[in-house]
């Protein structure tokens, strides 16, 4: 799969959704229950009950990515079930797209450069 650019906002939805909706509905969860704007670029992330699937949604400018991966043989880690929002980032989402413990990526923060030479 073709992984979004490191500028994409990466959110997950916390609470399980029915693995049966499609672009539009997904979209229509996005604006009407999570109050964020489907069609700006963000990456959403979605899980089934079962940890082992996932759903992504995406504008890429001209239309609605989805895409959707099942674990053969393991799980992923998924945050706590509750209301809302989670913000990953790019590093954390590549651990969780490949199946590999999300919680264990920490991003290496680099400051702008006060001084050019």
């Amino acid at each position: 799969m073709i992984l979004p650019s490191n500028r994409v906002r990466i959110l997950v939805a916390t609470r399980p959704i029915d693995f049966r909706k499609g672009h539009d509905s997904l979209a229509a969860l996005v604006k009407n229950e999570l109050h964020k704007d489907p069609f700006t670029g963000t990456v959403f992330v979605f899980r089934a009950k079962k940890t082992d699937r996932l759903k992504l949604l995406y504008w890429d400018g001209t239309g609605l990515v989805m895409a959707y991966k099942r674990l053969e043989e393991h799980s992923f880690t998924w945050p706590a079930v509750r209301d809302g929002l989670m913000t990953l980032s790019h590093a954390q989402f590549e651990a969780l797209f490949s199946g590999l413990d999300w919680r264990r990526v920490l991003a290496v923060e680099a400051r702008a450069p006060e001084a050019v030479e």
